[in-house]
């Protein structure tokens, strides 16, 4: 795993100010938890404090039960969320057939049990490759969508049930790699999918195929585009690297997190207008680009349009305006 040099924009090599961290979520914390223990890291007292305290956001929400990789953003560093969090992610997932929930996983009430035994593993590994490629899903009612204003979560707190349009999503690979068979058989699975991807939706609709129904019983995210979860540090490492203040050893610096975008070095005078959010030569790529200075920081992500390369996110603090600017 590539690790910050300590860079920051403001030049100093002591305050971690802007980057990215590979987090090992544990089971049992939101994903909110998690992003309140990285502040807490950051604003501990021996570090040098940025005015109105150090931004911090994730990248791509994990369920509380969830574990894995979860990408959190730190400082001007969380521009790239949505980049970052638009990626392809792949999970490690069990099911257990025969057994549906309120909830579609373990943490909710039983509502139908369904004798199963008659599933075998070949049964099994055709329902999944039934839903390799585009397929449609409806969020489940415990998900943050919004429907009518208001978090799907919320609604089901109060025990309702509403009307959800389903969304498109990918399913690009989905391989099952154990089945254990018996009245209520347990499945593991592995798949690789879209950002959007509701895993306990996918094994709900899997057991409606099947027709014996089903609910999620483990997950864990496994990677989250470029980042794998062999990178990822648990948070009792993060807080002992902070306490000795070398959280830079783990952080990613911006321009690594987005290596796997295409990218362009710039030369002063367009990085100075980069800084000021104008539009600069174009880039001649498709999609978000990054643009680098010379040191290899990263400046904005901005996308060719009308000729033009136009900022989607600037990273660079505006500088002196160019001659002519």
């Amino acid at each position: 795993m590539p690790v910050a040099d300590g860079r920051t924009f403001e030049g100093s090599p002591a305050a971690v100010t802007d980057g990215v961290l590979v987090v090992d979520k544990p089971p049992g914390m939101t994903s909110h938890d998690v992003v309140a223990v990285v502040r807490r890291i950051l604003a501990a007292p021996q570090r040098p404090r940025r005015r109105g305290g150090t931004k911090v956001g994730h990248a791509g929400t994990l369920d509380p039960e969830a574990t894995g990789v979860l990408v959190v953003c730190v400082g001007r560093a969380t521009r790239l969320v949505p980049f970052l969090q638009a990626s392809t992610k792949t999970y490690d997932a069990r099911m257990r057939l025969g057994v549906t929930t309120s909830t579609l996983d373990a943490a909710g009430d039983v509502l139908v049990r369904r004798d199963a035994s008659a599933l075998d593993e070949a049964a099994v590994r055709q329902a999944l490759r039934s839903f390799v490629g585009g397929i449609r899903q409806v969020p489940p009612m415990v998900s943050a969508v919004k429907v009518g204003g208001e978090r799907l979560y919320a609604r089901a707190r109060r025990g309702e049930e509403v009307e959800r349009p389903s969304r498109p999503v990918t399913i690009d690979d989905l391989v099952l790699t154990d089945f254990s068979p018996g009245p209520h058989p347990e499945a593991h699975f592995v798949v690789t999918c879209s950002a959007g991807t509701y895993v306990r939706t996918l094994a709900a609709d899997v057991g409606e195929r099947l027709g014996v129904g089903a609910h999620l019983t483990g997950l864990r995210r496994l990677a989250s585009g470029r980042f794998c979860a062999r990178d990822a540090v648990d948070l009792d490492t993060l807080r002992e690297l902070g306490a000795q203040r070398r959280l830079a050893e783990v952080m990613l610096t911006p321009a690594q997190a987005v290596a796997d975008h295409p990218t362009v070095v710039v030369d002063e005078p367009t990085a100075r207008d980069v800084g000021h959010g104008r539009p600069v030569p174009a880039t001649g790529h498709p999609g978000p680009v990054a643009l680098l200075d010379g040191d290899g920081r990263l400046l904005a992500m901005v996308a060719d349009r009308d000729g033009r390369a136009r900022p989607l996110a600037v990273l660079a603090p505006a500088g002196p305006a160019s001659a002519g600017g």
